[in-house]
């Protein structure tokens, strides 16, 4: 139980220290909407197939909000770290970065490519 507890903890370190090396502010409300969508993705993929149908409602009601703002809390968040964050960063995690010409990718495909790194790391 314990030692659950602290994979649980070090998997939420580690995806808050993603989030800030992208560049998403601590600040924004998105930022923490993504983390809780990224950890519980993290550990089922399935969520990301049905993002507006399973994830957000879970987030929603978590946090006591509406799937609209949790929706567009999370695309801000994105839209600020594609504007601000590191852009080697996003070149490692996701082949491409605003330097590219490429356009930001969808709130999906950002929490996808996320989840699966930590994944993979965990």
């Amino acid at each position: 139980m314990l030692a659950a507890k602290k994979s649980t903890l070090e998997m939420e370190r580690y995806v808050s220290e993603l989030m800030l090396e992208l560049g998403i502010p601590a600040h924004l409300r998105g930022y923490y909407y993504l983390r809780e969508a990224v950890l519980l993705s993290a550990e089922d993929m399935e969520l990301v197939g049905s993002v507006t149908k399973l994830l957000y409602p879970v987030i929603a009601r978590h946090y006591k909000t509406t799937l609209q703002r949790v929706e567009r809390a999370i695309r801000n968040a994105i839209e600020v770290s594609w504007e601000r964050g590191n852009t080697e960063v996003f070149e490692e995690l996701f082949g491409f970065s605003r330097l590219t010409g490429s356009t930001r990718p969808t709130n999906s495909e950002y929490i996808a490519r996320i989840a699966d790194k930590v994944r993979l790391d965990f």
